[in-house]
């Protein structure tokens, strides 16, 4: 039986058509989206521009064919819409396909204490880090991206040990897996797709903190009771689709609330729906054109 080879699916967009790409490619990608943000070399006094790469991961079978035609398909027409270039394809052995991935990883510090440090990599932690190891496998959520590092931040501020999380698209679980590593007393971590929900079992585990995260295959419709802080880390659109499907309705009285992913443009339809439900935005973090909003529950 000869190997399953993969195609690895990239395209460098800016802000602007970033989210749109990235849904088309979360859509057909096995294990969904990828995105990278990397800053090129600065030419002269030139202002610097981030590169951001969304990429996508399809096997290279009649039904990964199909699904790359279609994600072809779509590109050509946000390309009527946007300045996205041709994408960039690549085929790849398994062996490829499984580091693919790794090659623009290191040690990632994010505020004061949280250090996002890859399994394959060695770090000596100081005294008040916490490490969390991560195997981002097919699955979104590194730490690269400015909507992840966000949330950190926002956790690393916010959380207060013994709280309750819930974490809505979970990814990774680097989010739910900070929570717990801050403090956090339960954490219910999900995910829509089947392959993020391994990845973030799999980073749970490593991370030995099985006891507090709960990882599940799920959405919005599957939670019960209310919870002390909530993640959100989609996109603009599914964030206010879930608060009009009762999102909010999670929160305890004076709880907090993330919610990234969202460009900027879009966080003035985000921060009106948030409002209409009682929350108040206490702090908005920003990072070129991706925003986080931080609100609490009145």
């Amino acid at each position: 039986m000869s190997e399953l080879r993969w195609w690895e699916i990239s395209v460098q967009v800016d802000g602007e058509a970033a989210e749109a790409v990235y849904e088309l490619f979360n859509r057909y990608g096995q294990g969904g989206a990828v995105i990278e943000q990397r800053s090129p070399e600065p030419e002269q006094s030139a202002p610097v521009t981030p590169i951001v790469l969304v990429k996508a991961y399809l096997p290279a079978t009649e039904d990964g064919e199909d699904s790359r035609q279609r994600l072809e398909d779509g590109l050509w027409h946000l390309s009527q819409i946007y300045p996205i270039p041709a994408p960039q394809i690549r085929e790849l052995l398994p062996k490829d396909w499984a580091t693919a991935w790794r090659e623009q990883f290191t040690v990632l510090h994010v505020g004061q204490r949280l250090v996002i440090k890859p399994t394959w990599l060695g770090y000596s932690p100081a005294p008040h880090e916490i490490v969390i190891e991560l195997d981002p496998g097919m699955a979104f959520g590194t730490g690269l991206h400015p909507t992840t590092r966000q949330c950190l931040l926002a956790l690393e501020k916010r959380l207060r040990p013994g709280m309750s999380v819930l974490d809505l698209g979970t990814g990774s679980g680097i989010l739910a897996i900070a929570a717990a590593k801050l403090g956090a007393q339960a954490v219910l971590a999900l995910d829509t797709d089947a392959t993020a929900v391994k990845v973030a079992q799999d980073n749970v585990h490593s991370n030995q903190v099985q006891e507090q995260v709960t990882v599940v295959q799920g959405s919005l419709a599957e939670v019960t009771g209310q919870f002390d802080l909530v993640l959100v880390n989609i996109l603009a659109r599914v964030i206010i689709e879930l608060i009009a499907q009762g999102l909010l309705d999670h929160l305890k009285p004076g709880a907090f609330i993330v919610t990234a992913g969202i460009i900027e443009d879009q966080a003035p339809a985000v921060e009106e729906a948030l409002r209409h439900r009682g929350v108040t935005i206490v702090e908005r973090l920003v990072e070129r054109d991706w925003v986080s909003l931080l609100g609490r529950k009145g």
